[in-house]
């Protein structure tokens, strides 16, 4: 790390936060897996819960009554509820419907849900007695999607730190590989592994997968890149394992871009020169397509309501490449080791808050009457009806948004609301 570095990071950590502690306003873990499902290509998410997680499931996911989606839901009723039925016995009879169906499937996650919860059923002795069963053909595991005091995004985290626990450990003298860790669209996924190999880096793997037989082994001689900041549990876990985390921004515009694939490159011993010369040209292009951006959002006001756990990395970009002003970010956790190198760049008048007092933070959003406000489903609507511009934050899990290539598609994401209040205005 070089000292300048070094002292933005310590900066950060001496930075002010506003810690709110009362009623949130949160969105259920289990929306993780519509990305995730995608993403691995032979898994099978089997929720265990009630009516209400089906429909949010297809909601969210915009499933047809045609359509065949790898998840599912495990409806909690009467009999179970009453304990005229065995939850044991039903959710195994499930999952091997599921495989009889599915005999392509190779990782079937049971994801525990509010309900689930709350009878206290006990999916991770089922996930464990049926991964013992069944292994090493198909893997069952087990994580909570409950609602209850979490964020969506947290969903993904607890899914890929049970993930870890399928990876073999490396031995401590094995050749040092790359890892990046978070669920990227393929098409990001694949330009990111270009880059890397143009600059000389040719083992780098990806968690999760695209295919469960193409997890990696990881330990000592693993050094690892966080592709999203909400992955805390999932860092610790390799942490665990001996693995060790590159610090970096993330691959958020032209300038987190630029910095996390620089950061992967260097870790893995890549010249200063060859890094210059492959990544020239696609960050001068990215930073073209924002400039058109920047014109419509430059001076722009930007309230960050707490949902993803991105906004940080997010109001950089929009502070620092498109010109906007920051009044305040906030986020649902703050983890400063993996925030710092961002909270340093972070303009200092802007407020960063960590946690939600929604009742008080409403009123400071309707005092400022920003231009844009970023916010979850559930404030979207009343906000736009008192006269605010909002942008719905799970829209930036839901499209690809990291890399060079997608830079202008993100700064494009932000201006749109304000384009949808000139043509209602007109």
């Amino acid at each position: 790390m070089t000292s300048l570095a070094k002292a933005q990071k310590t900066s950060a950590y001496e930075r002010p936060i506003l810690r709110e502690r009362g009623q949130r306003e949160v969105f259920c873990g289990l929306t993780g897996i519509v990305w995730l499902h995608r993403k691995m290509q032979d898994a099978f998410f089997l929720v265990v819960g009630s009516r209400t997680c089906a429909h949010l499931l297809q909601s969210a996911a915009g499933v047809m009554i045609f359509a065949e989606p790898r998840f599912a839901t495990a409806i909690i009723d009467d009999r179970d509820l009453a304990g005229l039925a065995n939850a044991d016995d039903e959710v195994e009879r499930m999952v091997g419907e599921v495989i009889a169906r599915r005999p392509n499937l190779r990782l079937i996650f049971l994801v525990g849900s509010c309900p689930s919860e709350v009878i206290k059923l006990d999916l991770s002795r089922i996930a464990s007695r049926l991964d013992g069963r069944m292994a090493p053909t198909v893997r069952v595991l087990n994580y909570s999607g409950s609602g209850i005091e979490t964020t969506f995004t947290q969903g993904e985290d607890a899914c890929l730190e049970a993930l870890v626990g399928c990876l073999a450990l490396s031995p401590a003298d094995a050749p040092s590989r790359l890892l990046v860790v978070g669920a990227l669209a393929d098409v990001v996924e694949d330009q990111f592994q270009r880059y890397f190999r143009a600059m000389g880096v040719e083992r780098v793997d990806f968690l999760p997968s695209r295919r469960i037989q193409d997890l990696p082994a990881v330990g000592p001689s693993t050094r690892y890149l966080l592709a999203q900041p909400f992955l805390t549990q999932t860092a610790a876990a390799l942490d665990r394992l001996g693995a060790v985390r590159i610090d970096a921004l993330f691959p958020l515009g032209a300038e987190g871009t630029t910095a996390w694939l620089t950061s992967g490159a260097r870790a893995l011993g890549a010249s200063e020169s060859r890094i210059r010369e492959t990544l020239a040209i696609p960050e001068q292009r990215a930073r073209s397509v924002i400039a058109k951006w920047r014109i419509e959002l430059a001076g722009k006001r930007v309230f960050f309501f707490p949902d993803s756990q991105l906004e940080i990395p997010l109001a950089r970009f929009l502070s620092r490449e498109l010109g906007a002003e920051l009044i305040e970010v906030g986020t649902p956790y703050l983890h400063r080791a993996h925030l710092a190198l961002e909270l340093a760049l972070i303009p200092d008048d802007a407020v960063v808050s960590e946690g939600q007092d929604v009742e008080r933070q409403l009123d400071r959003c309707r005092n400022a009457r920003p231009d844009i406000t970023v916010c979850g489903l559930g404030l979207a609507n009343p906000l736009e009806a008192e006269g605010l511009t909002t942008k719905w934050s799970i829209e930036l899990l839901f499209t690809p948004i990291q890399g060079y290539e997608q830079a202008g598609d993100l700064a494009a994401l932000f201006e749109r609301p304000l384009d949808r209040q000139s043509r209602l205005k007109v």
